[in-house]
């Protein structure tokens, strides 16, 4: 191998990592980008020499197909979440109380909660493996196409005797000045601007196309490590945030060690509360832990969080503007939702012009008219929500419920004991087809995998998705001539849409999108009725005696098979070829397992989902999390807190082997 490749391959690495990490910049633009062009010419001249850690794999290669699965080794851990001082400190009185030992002799370290995404990189051997998502905790996605894109994480760990095995936790997140540069970028293209960065680090982090991901300035911090196999000792957490320093990772400056003094807590809050705004990036609180290591493996864990850490959380922004107007969007299940406009103000680090309003019921509440001043926050530093009236404006105008959908016409209708007001247009109102048929094509419904929501959005801009049935009209030609597109990935998409067709009927009503009707209440309806047209006929009274369903979910289904539009749309998916067993000639499975609650915990050798599909067969409902109602625990290995909730309550539990034994 070329000792003027590897030295570019040294160079541009270190001028990375100084100007990503450090924040410095020792070399002009024009240096840089001469190098990185003769890298790129030796890498086309000899691509047998390509290096993993070359800064040109950074800039972004072929786009994925679909995220895949990666299993934690270590859980990835949500933390608790406190609302005030007298509540932080709360928290660490009872792991002193555990500890037997005063507050004010814990040693306790401060960083700035960044909003981002959560992410976990694996290294082996100082090589860049994998990098995955939080996902459940458990199970996160393959995203390591596009944080390879991402300067500020090495692909090589900067280290001559580097760990065997390293995972380095941290956020992924986008810079204020990055956001704002993307969505005026956005403006001038005439696309969707994002509501803040985190949805926007989030929403790169998930493209199958890194270019997207290489072309916008996301950066990421660590916060701690997961899996770790070397030499190396570590007695404090601080010590760990000074290793992964040293490896290569940028360290927040605003980190600190205070002690578990109240007065600490509160001098340590109000620093960062002053510095929050001038920040080069977002945060949306304070994360305090435990530095002693030793400590924490003491305390342990509780659920899926640590009793050794806490997110003290920032109370919201509030400012004051004026409403006036609003608008009425129609959702995906047609219910209408008031939207204000407002003055733009400024608000949690964005320009506000909207929030909503959530129901007529919140209005009449509020008290809310149009014209008056009112005071908005951003609900969880998120939502922009309006929280009150200031002072009725002058010349007030009352906020009232259009008697017909905006979009399709139809009569807008509430139904009795319910908040929200709903288009009756269903399955063919134009406001509600794109969102219907992204929910129709999702993973968790129909499965259509190709088809995501911008090619779902740009066809029914077009007119050639207006109706969920219209998916199985779809023909290539009204894919491969849309930009991005071509032969192949119209071919793909017709693929997906064509293995869509054998589906189960429960999965098949749940794609419907009938108000109020879910995943699990659409396995209660077809477990119950077993066939489609026994459904579709069902009165009110038959309905209700399906076990979850209530009055206002039988008054929707009606309405849904009362509307001949709907039963047209489908009628036509039917007659395309969709189709589902015949679960009515098909041997009934008894129900053992009625009225039983379940809980899945640890590594089983068989699929999760094949062992809840099991459950659920028999009657059983699995749940997420373990309490006194919970009738028995599936443990694999490993099985961590559920296991022992389930110990401490007396919770009967069984291995697989006993499980496949008994039910298998």
């Amino acid at each position: 191998m070329n000792a003027e490749y590897q030295q570019l391959i040294a160079n541009i690495n270190q001028w990375d990592h100084e100007y990503h990490v450090l924040d410095k910049s020792i070399i002009s633009d024009e240096v840089y980008d001469h190098a990185f062009q003769k890298l790129l010419a030796i890498e086309a001249e000899h691509p047998e020499w390509l290096r993993a850690d070359s800064p040109s794999q950074r800039v972004g290669g072929k786009p994925i197909d679909d995220f895949q699965k990666i299993e934690h080794k270590v859980r990835m851990l949500s933390l608790a979440n406190s609302f005030s001082l007298e509540e932080t400190f709360s928290f660490f009185e009872k792991a002193a109380n555990e500890l037997d030992r005063p507050t004010a002799t814990l040693d306790i370290f401060s960083e700035p909660k960044l909003d981002g995404l959560a992410i976990s990189i694996r290294y082996e051997n100082g090589l860049f493996v994998y990098a995955a998502t939080r996902g459940d905790g458990q199970v996160g996605e393959d995203v390591s196409h596009n944080i390879k894109t991402i300067r500020s994480i090495p692909l090589t760990l900067a280290s001559e005797q580097p760990p065997e095995v390293l995972e380095v936790r941290g956020e992924v997140f986008m810079p204020k000045a990055a956001f704002i540069k993307l969505n005026e970028l956005a403006l001038q293209n005439n696309s969707k601007t994002f509501v803040n960065p985190r949805n926007a680090a989030a929403g790169t982090i998930r493209q199958m196309n890194p270019k997207i991901a290489a072309e916008r300035d996301l950066q990421f911090i660590p916060y701690s490590i997961g899996d770790y196999q070397g030499e190396q000792v570590f007695a404090l957490h601080s010590d760990i945030i000074n290793y992964l320093a040293d490896l290569g990772f940028r360290k927040n400056p605003d980190c600190r060690a205070i002690t578990g003094d109240f007065a600490e807590f509160t001098a340590d809050f109000q620093r960062m509360e002053q510095l929050r705004d001038s920040l080069p990036m977002e945060i949306d609180g304070i994360v305090y832990k435990l530095d002693s290591l030793a400590l924490q493996n003491a305390l342990g864990f509780i659920a899926r969080s640590p009793k050794w850490a806490v997110a003290r959380k920032f109370p919201a922004q509030q400012v004051t503007t004026q409403l006036l107007d609003v608008d009425f969007q129609v959702g995906r299940t047609g219910a209408l939702t008031p939207v204000a406009r407002l003055t733009p103000v400024f608000v949690g680090g964005v320009t506000v012009s909207n929030a909503t309003l959530h129901n007529m019921d919140e209005i009449e509440r509020l008290g809310l008219c149009i014209g008056d001043s009112v005071e908005i926050q951003r609900a969880g530093d998120v939502i922009p929500k309006l929280v009150r009236v200031v002072q009725p404006g002058e010349q007030r105008q009352a906020i009232i419920m259009p008697e017909f959908c905006p979009v399709c016409a139809a009569p807008v209708l509430r139904i009795s004991g319910q908040a929200a007001y709903r288009c009756t247009g269903g399955l063919s109102c134009a406001a509600q087809a794109a969102e219907r048929i992204n929910h129709y094509a999702s993973r968790k419904f129909m499965n259509i995998m190709n088809l995501g929501s911008k090619l779902i959005e740009v066809l029914h801009e077009q007119g050639v998705l207006t109706t969920i049935a219209d998916i199985y009209r779809l023909k290539a030609d009204d894919i491969a001539q849309l930009e991005g597109q071509g032969e192949k990935s119209a071919q793909n998409v017709l693929d997906s849409i064509e293995a869509s067709k054998k589906t189960k009927l429960a999965t098949f009503l749940g794609a419907l999108g009938i108000p109020e009707i879910g995943e699990e209440s659409a396995k209660s309806l077809a477990n119950y009725f077993k066939t489609y047209p026994a459904l579709a006929a069902a009165s009110e009274e038959q309905l209700m005696q399906v076990p979850d369903i209530g009055p206002v979910m039988a008054k929707n289904i009606v309405a849904f098979f009362a509307d001949d539009k709907n039963c047209q749309i489908v009628d036509a998916i039917i007659a395309a070829g969709v189709n589902w067993p015949d679960e009515q000639s098909a041997p009934i499975q008894a129900q053992t397992l009625a009225g039983q609650t379940w809980v899945l915990t640890g590594t089983l050798q068989m699929p999760r989902a094949e062992a809840k599909a099991i459950l659920e067969g028999l009657g059983a409902k699995v749940a997420g999390s373990v309490s006194k109602k919970t009738t028995c625990v599936l443990a694999g290995e490993d099985a961590g807190s559920k296991l022992a909730k389930a110990q401490e309550l007396g919770v009967k539990v069984i291995d697989e082997a006993g499980f496949l034994a008994e039910f298998c």
